[in-house]
C-alpha cells in the first residue's frame, strides 16, 4: 500500500460556469470519439492514452466543420441525461406531440446513436442494451411500431440499409438521438443540427432538434414532417454551446499549433478562462481532461485528500516499488464566477 495525496479545487462554480465545463466536455468527447483507426495508427498510441496535445494536433477545427455538429449532438444528449430543464422541457413537449401514449411524460431520456458511431466496437450493442427488451420505435403513420432491438442494428448500416428497412422507417438511419420517456418503452427518432438549414426530414424521423434562428422561435412547431424542438439562443443552451465551442476550438489551435480562426470570433471572458485551463494540460490524457471537466461541472467535493492505494494501481499513476508518499498532478479546473 502507498499513500497518495490528491490536490484539487474545492469551491462551487456558478450555473454558467458549470454549464461551460459540461458542454466543453461534450465537445472534446466528440473530437476524441471521432479518432479513427488510421489516426490512432499514425499517433502510435492506444485510444485511451491519447493526450490533449495529440488530439489537438490531428483536429482541424477550421476544416472539420462537422465536428461542431457532432459536439452539439453530444451536448444535447448530455443535457438530457443531466436533466437540464432548458432542454428537457422543450423535448418533453415534442414527445407529447409525437404520440398520444407519450402525452403524460414528465421526464425525457436519450440514447445517443448516429450510424457512423455504430461502427465503433461495442457501441451498437450498448445502444440496444440501453433500451428495454420490449422497446419499440414509433414510426410515421398508423400501424404497429417496430421492435427497437431488431431494426436499430439494421439502421446502423447507414443509407445502404434503406432497402432492408420498413417503409415507415426508411430513413431512420439518419437518427442522432432516440428519445423516450421515463418508462423507456417507446422511442422517437430525433435528428440534431446546429444549423436548422441543414435539417433533413425522412421516413421514421419524428423530431428535429435545432437552435433558435431568425424566423424560428423557441418552442415546438411542425415543419417538413418533423416536430421541431427549437432550443433558446443566444441566451439559452445554444448560446452556451457556441461559447464553449469557441473555448475548445481556441485551445485546440494553441495546443495543436494551428492557424487562428477568424479574428472576430472570440469566446466570452468566462469561456477564455476555460480555454486557458485546458491549455495548461497538453500532456494530460484526454480521458483525464474529460474526467476533470466532469468533476468541475458537477461540483464534486474536492480538496486535499490522502488515500491508500492497493498494488493494483490506476493506469495514470506510475510509482516506484518503494513505499513512499507521492503527490500526483491531475487536471482540475477552477471555479468560474
Amino acid at each position: 500500500m502507498s499513500t497518495v495525496t490528491f490536490i484539487q479545487q474545492n469551491a462551487p462554480t456558478d450555473d454558467y460556469g458549470r454549464g461551460l465545463y459540461a458542454v466543453c466536455r461534450s465537445i472534446i468527447r466528440a473530437f476524441y470519439d471521432s479518432l479513427g483507426k488510421d489516426v490512432l495508427t499514425d499517433l502510435n498510441t492506444p485510444r485511451e492514452d491519447v493526450t490533449m496535445r495529440q488530439l489537438a494536433r490531428v483536429a482541424r477545427v477550421e476544416r472539420d466543420t462537422g465536428m461542431k455538429g457532432d459536439g452539439f449532438e453530444w451536448a444535447v444528449h448530455e443535457a438530457v441525461v443531466g436533466r437540464e430543464p432548458m432542454v428537457t422541457e422543450i423535448l418533453a413537449e415534442a414527445l407529447k406531440r409525437v404520440s398520444k401514449s407519450l402525452k403524460s411524460t414528465s421526464e425525457v431520456n436519450s440514447v445517443l446513436f448516429g450510424y457512423e458511431r455504430a461502427k465503433y466496437l461495442g457501441f451498437l450493442d450498448a445502444v440496444v442494451e440501453n433500451a428495454a427488451t420490449e422497446a419499440v420505435l414509433l414510426p410515421d403513420g398508423s400501424g404497429h411500431p417496430y421492435s427497437f432491438g431488431t431494426w436499430v442494428p439494421v439502421a446502423a448500416k447507414g443509407k445502404i440499409a434503406e432497402a432492408e428497412l420498413g417503409t415507415r422507417i426508411t430513413q431512420v438511419w439518419k437518427t442522432d438521438l432516440f428519445l423516450t420517456n421515463e418508462q423507456n418503452r417507446q422511442y422517437a427518432a430525433a435528428t440534431v443540427k446546429s444549423n436548422w438549414e441543414q435539417l433533413e426530414a425522412g421516413r421514421g424521423l419524428r423530431i428535429g432538434i435545432v437552435p433558435e434562428a431568425e424566423g424560428l422561435p423557441v418552442g415546438i412547431q411542425r415543419r417538413d414532417g418533423l416536430w421541431l424542438a427549437v432550443l433558446p439562443d443566444p441566451d439559452g443552451f445554444t448560446g452556451l454551446f457556441n461559447d464553449a465551442y469557441l473555448a475548445v476550438a481556441f485551445a485546440m489551435q494553441t495546443l495543436g499549433q494551428h492557424q487562428r480562426i477568424a479574428y472576430f470570433a472570440k469566446p466570452s471572458a468566462k469561456a477564455q478562462r476555460v480555454q486557458a485551463q485546458i491549455e495548461k494540460y497538453p500532456t494530460a490524457k484526454v480521458l483525464d481532461i474529460d474526467h476533470a471537466l466532469n468533476e468541475a461541472a458537477q461540483q464534486d467535493l474536492v480538496g486535499v485528500e490522502k488515500k491508500l492505494l492497493s498494488v493494483e494501481l490506476p493506469p495514470w499513476l506510475r510509482m516506484k516499488e518503494k513505499n513512499v508518499p507521492v503527490v500526483t498532478v491531475r487536471p482540475h479546473f477552477e471555479p468560474i464566477t
